[in-house]
């Protein structure tokens, strides 16, 4: 169903072409004059408009003026006396999509109608392409932030196992895991792998945006919502419409967007920025975080009916310190991955390396495996990965067990042949600090009250010993 509005001063003419427009099973919104009809055009979703030539106060070209300035890809219809064809064919000149001459019969009405709102549908089509393609084309400029998803450990046999399962559905995701885990590609593999494959999969970051911006560019706003505001602009809701929409980072949403998008998860349906006319959507919602949702809805930062919504099908991807044994095929597929961009060819990599690769505890996930691997490439000589081309520090950052071995009734057993005192030191008070964020939950305030020190030292604690 589409939008129309009538602007016609004789109120004969304005309420039959309002009739027969709603007999074509769409809306019709009427004035009585120009200055109304605009008002109706700033405050309504309008599809096509008619308005007519000779009116009083605004006339016809003032106000197909007034709505191409408004939007430029505006449908406007003339209502036009005989006399006056002369006139409105230069109207067409100024951006009139046609007019019509009185008087005229309901058949002739409903021929214009439909050709006007197929030319809308049309420059709709080729608005919501166009700023697709530049979100593309942005994201492809960008590159990959992950790795592809490789894996033969049983916790990822079971993250490929109910993507297959979740991907048929059209349910709420939502994807936990820490930080370069692969969330995004998890969400692109339920987006592939979904009936909706071949509709649009639009990403959304959440935490890249101030509020103002990020609610523009989910929801779209309408023309001078705002100052740069120059002309209307789709959502990426609208963008994503009959597709996949990826809200990633979606702890960081404030209270107000997560009013906002709780009404989409429910109603699928929303207005613009600045508008007032509703637009319902069909897409499919993929969220992500590496937050602890259920602690910021039990500090009040996270509304619990959203969390609800979004987390109907969990899905929770392993820290790559927990999947060691998948280091090894990582490590090789990023050497046949960044052969190119490197402009080395390396065969494979020794025990050595991988050893300590393995080791290392990286808190970075598969996203710094990745930075690894390229680094090291860039400095080797031989046709071979070798542990002396990889960065020295990784042999400084091992797992807890090569200095601390934590035994069954939890206690910590110290190899004081292992390390010096500094870094003994250094192991127990990242493993106490480590172990206190695990039991609250990852929230820092509650973390710094159960090891009693300030919030301010457990920041520099957490970045120093890269537990976040």
């Amino acid at each position: 169903m589409a939008s129309v509005l009538v602007i016609d001063d004789n109120e004969t003419i304005r309420e039959g072409v309002a009739t027969v427009i709603a007999r074509m099973g769409h809306k019709a919104f009427i004035a009585e004059d120009g200055a109304t009809g605009m008002k109706l055009f700033k405050s309504r979703r309008v599809d096509f408009t008619i308005t007519d030539l000779k009116m009083e106060g605004m006339d016809g070209i003032e106000v197909l003026k007034a709505i191409l300035e408004k939007d430029e890809d505006a449908v406007v219809m003339l209502i036009t006396a005989f006399g006056t064809v002369e006139t409105a064919v230069d109207t067409m000149k100024l951006g009139a999509f046609d007019f019509v001459t009185k008087p005229f019969t309901p058949d002739v009405l409903k021929a214009k109608v439909n050709q006007a709102l197929e030319v809308a549908k049309i420059k709709k089509e080729r608005n919501r392409l166009r700023a697709e393609n530049k979100i593309l084309r942005k994201e492809a400029q960008a590159g990959a932030d992950f790795a592809s998803m490789v894996g033969s450990s049983p916790a990822m046999q079971e993250v490929f196992s109910t993507i297959k399962k979740v991907a048929k559905s059209d349910s709420t995701v939502l994807i936990t895991g820490e930080s370069g885990t692969g969330k995004e590609l998890v969400a692109r593999a339920l987006h592939d792998q979904s009936r909706r494959h071949d509709g649009p999969f639009i990403k959304v970051n959440c935490g890249a945006l101030a509020e103002t911006l990020l609610e523009s560019e989910m929801f779209g706003h309408e023309k001078g919502a705002f100052t740069g505001a120059t002309r209307c602009k789709l959502g990426r809701f609208e963008l994503a419409d009959g597709g996949s929409i990826f809200l990633d980072e979606i702890g960081e949403i404030t209270p107000t967007l997560q009013l906002k998008l709780l009404r989409v998860l429910q109603e699928q349906e929303f207005e613009r920025v600045g508008g007032e006319e509703t637009v319902s959507v069909d897409s499919r919602i993929i969220a992500a975080t590496n937050e602890n949702l259920e602690a910021l809805v039990r500090e009040g930062a996270f509304r619990e009916d959203l969390y609800y919504r979004l987390h109907i099908v969990p899905v929770q991807l392993p820290p790559l310190r927990e999947r060691p044994q998948d280091i090894g095929d990582l490590a090789r597929h990023f050497l046949a991955k960044l052969a190119d961009r490197t402009g080395k060819q390396l065969s494979g990599i020794t025990d050595e390396a991988l050893q300590l690769l393995q080791r290392y505890r990286w808190p970075g996930n598969v996203r710094e495996l990745e930075n690894v691997i390229e680094q090291a490439m860039v400095f080797s000589e031989g046709e071979i990965l070798e542990d002396s081309d990889l960065p020295s520090n990784l042999g400084q950052k091992k797992v807890t067990t090569s200095i601390l071995k934590q035994e069954s009734d939890g206690s910590l057993r110290i190899n004081l042949s292992s390390a010096t005192l500094p870094e003994i030191l250094d192991e127990v008070e990242r493993t106490l600090i480590f172990n206190a964020y695990e039991q609250a939950g990852k929230v820092k305030t509650e973390t710094a009250r159960l090891l009693g020190v300030k919030t301010s030292a457990l920041y520099y604690k957490l970045e120093k010993y890269e537990i976040e």
